[in-house]
């Protein structure tokens, strides 16, 4: 097995952190959108999560959407089971809350915790698929595993 690039590995000790026994993978095809992801590992866009940083408009809190590859984030609808406005992250908040850059963000080894919400259908399928740090890293789990991971709530992104 090849040494994964410092950000994949910063993931891959995350999830062994959490207890999690799942790999981490660096594809030579990119992962960058959720199109891009179900292409490279073969499976529908629906089940590739898109980690995706918003900021509280208010806090300025980091609020990480764990949200299926299928769906777009109604901001005002989180917003409101939040208690407050949030508005999407320019890419220095994203890379100095979280140590990644936008198209790599993973869902866990964030350098500041943020509020974090999972999207209720993400829970239909058996298996997802979650970046990993890098345009080209991924690593497959469950849904059950992403919210033990994360900690997140379940709710309704749209």
């Amino acid at each position: 097995m090849s040494k994964l690039s410092k950000s994949a590995q910063k993931v891959q000790s995350a999830l062994e952190k959490h207890g999690l026994a799942l790999l981490v993978v660096e594809l030579p095809k990119s992962t960058r959108t959720a199109v891009e992801a179900a292409s490279a590992v073969n499976c529908q866009v629906g089940q590739i999560v898109k980690s995706l940083i918003f900021k509280t408009v208010e806090s300025h809190r980091p609020v990480l959407i764990l949200t299926s590859g299928a769906n777009r984030v109604n901001e005002k609808a989180v917003g409101e089971i939040i208690g407050e406005a949030i508005s999407r992250a320019s890419a220095s908040f994203v890379r100095e809350k979280t140590g990644f850059a936008i198209g790599g963000v993973a869902p866990i080894g964030h350098k500041e915790k943020p509020l974090t919400y999972i999207d209720q259908d993400l829970l239909a399928y058996n298996e997802i698929w979650a970046a990993a740090g890098t345009p080209h890293a991924v690593f497959k789990l469950t849904p059950e595993q992403l919210r033990q991971a994360t900690q997140g709530e379940v709710i309704s992104v749209l």
